[in-house]
């Protein structure tokens, strides 16, 4: 609740009519309790003494906690505190329980060497097989399987959501081109803003009580379609081009560059379908706000 995503989720419940219990490891301006996910019995606590009644759990260490964190903390966090948090929710009675996941645990290190066979991986929730390649990835696919399982066995309504990129960092692994001009081709295939993720989390609480169990991938709708996916490998900016006439005098006026190439494309169209999402912010926004 302290957290990036938090900060502007938490507001958006309270305007949507919840009650916000945050809970964290630092204090922020939407956090009540103080503690971690991995305490079992702070959670039993928090749970009682509050009456929680559903729960949106966001809490992990990340991918740039890995040089700070070792393995087992990972495990600690990501894994047992999601165990924790479902485990209490089926004991209080909750119908429902959302996992904020990541499309990171897709990108398997072949995704990440390039493209596929076919051109541009399409990544949606079928796509596999899943083999993460670091312990963030991993702790956060068992996470998401800890949460099925439960649903299995308690019924508990699950929508689990893999976000693509959100974060307000630049990249730790790129240094051109600029980190403006790098979100902003993003929009094309794997970001989304921080506002949609939170938006997209409401119409998740909203739908989770008749899902089952559901995974998401969330990220702005692409432009492109599946016939474009060998091109898009070859020549990315003509492909842009005949979406978006406009990009390359845009772009050229910030001094900003296209992508040469996209060799994987995240698509949420599942989202929309059931949970009535769709981010509000797509590259199209991203070059309309260029062109004022």
């Amino acid at each position: 609740s302290s957290g990036w995503l938090g900060r502007y989720l938490a507001p958006l419940l309270t305007s949507n009519g919840h009650e916000v219990i945050g809970l964290d490891v630092v204090p922020g301006a939407h956090t009540t309790v103080i503690g971690t996910v991995a305490d079992r019995a702070l959670i039993d606590r928090t749970m009682g003494e509050h009456g929680v009644d559903a729960i949106i759990h966001g809490g992990a260490l990340h991918k740039p906690d890995i040089a700070r964190y070792p393995r087992q903390a990972f495990v600690d966090v990501n894994v047992t505190g999601t165990l924790n948090l479902i485990e209490t929710a089926v004991a209080a009675g909750n119908d429902r329980f959302l996992f904020t996941s990541t499309t990171s645990l897709m990108v398997r290190d072949d995704v990440r060497a390039g493209a596929g066979d076919a051109g541009a991986w399409w990544m949606d929730e079928d796509f596999g097989p899943i083999e993460p390649r670091n312990i963030y990835g991993i702790t956060k696919l068992t996470a998401e399987q800890t949460c099925r399982l439960v649903h299995r066995e308690h019924g508990i309504h699950v929508a689990i959501l893999r976000t693509g990129r959100f974060f307000p960092e630049d990249d730790d692994t790129h240094s051109t081109p600029s980190g403006p001009n790098l979100k902003a081709n993003e929009f094309l295939n794997r970001r989304l803003t921080v506002e949609d993720v939170a938006d997209a989390h409401i119409a998740a609480l909203e739908k989770a009580p008749v899902l089952g169990f559901e995974r998401f991938v969330l990220s702005a709708p692409p432009p492109f379609s599946r016939v474009d996916a060998e091109e898009l490998v070859r020549d990315a900016p003509a492909v842009i081009g005949r979406y978006f006439p406009e990009a390359a005098a845009l772009y050229a006026r910030e001094g900003w560059v296209l992508p040469a190439h996209i060799d994987r494309v995240y698509d949420p169209t599942k989202a929309e379908r059931l949970l009535g999402f769709r981010c509000r912010t797509d590259f199209g926004a991203v070059l309309q706000a260029l062109a004022k």
